[in-house]
């Protein structure tokens, strides 16, 4: 059974979510996409937390974390991580698409609270690269359109390879994830050079890729693994960029075997 909670960390106020594992278990933090809120993990934190103590964060602009007038920039989403991590106990940090982009930044900036790292599917878009495969209408239309309310059926548009239910939690809270601050993040993808970054991985870390998607492809495969052969790399078959929505038992077998 879950429950949310508030911290305040970075100077901001941020929810998570907490799915409370095995005693003893080594803490999680979960940081989701661009627009998953942290209710939208709960199929997959559940099962995470048969072997991890797992806390989903909504990210900043999203879920019932603080939104309006804030930075959204990756360095301040960094930032976020590393405060929270501070307040737990040496935490492996998964993150998901630009939750990966951002323990990738975050551990560029301290690494100190993590004890590992498990990078899914991050965007390898950036500065002179191939821009990101997913675009902007996809995220921006459908907020304004949860915004106005939406149903599940209408959900249906954007994720069609999606259950019912979960188009359903889509409709409910995607309304929560602020325009801006995704217009930010999607544009940073383009921006951002997380590729410098990846050198400074020193600490346990796989890379989770999606074998049905091209946000990483070969090629971005071959040149992760000449930055830092250290990072793990393990692709998930039958699976687009959403990979536990589209083979749950494929993404549990790449990461619960993790270890620090």
């Amino acid at each position: 059974m879950a429950f949310g909670y508030n911290l305040h960390a970075n100077g901001i106020r941020h929810h998570l979510m907490h799915w409370q594992g095995p005693e003893g278990a080594r803490q999680m933090l979960l940081i989701p996409g661009i627009t998953s809120p942290a209710i939208t993990w709960g199929f997959v934190a559940e099962r995470l937390a048969e072997t991890f103590d797992v806390h989903v964060l909504d990210v900043r602009g999203r879920g019932l974390s603080q939104s309006g007038d804030l930075d959204y920039t990756l360095d301040a989403l960094a930032d976020d991580a590393i405060a929270i991590a501070e307040t737990m106990d040496s935490p492996i940090v998964m993150g998901h698409s630009m939750g990966a982009r951002i323990a990738i930044r975050a551990n560029a900036r301290n690494s100190q609270p993590f004890s590992g790292y498990l990078l899914v599917e991050p965007p390898t878009s950036g500065p002179g690269r191939r821009p990101y495969p997913s675009k902007w209408p996809w995220y921006g239309d459908s907020i304004i359109m949860a915004a106005k309310g939406c149903s599940a059926d209408d959900m249906s548009v954007y994720c069609p390879t999606w259950t019912e239910e979960q188009r359903a939690l889509r409709a409910e809270w995607l309304h929560t994830c602020s325009w801006t601050a995704t217009r930010i993040a999607f544009d940073g993808f383009h921006t951002d050079d997380i590729h410098q970054d990846l050198p400074g991985i020193t600490k346990p870390a796989r890379l989770i890729i999606a074998g049905g998607a091209d946000v990483i492809d070969a090629a971005d495969q071959k040149e992760i693994a000449e930055l830092n052969p250290g990072i793990e790399q393990r692709t998930v078959p039958d699976a687009g960029h959403m990979i536990p929505w589209d083979n749950l038992e494929g993404f549990l077998a790449s990461v619960m075997d993790f270890t620090v």
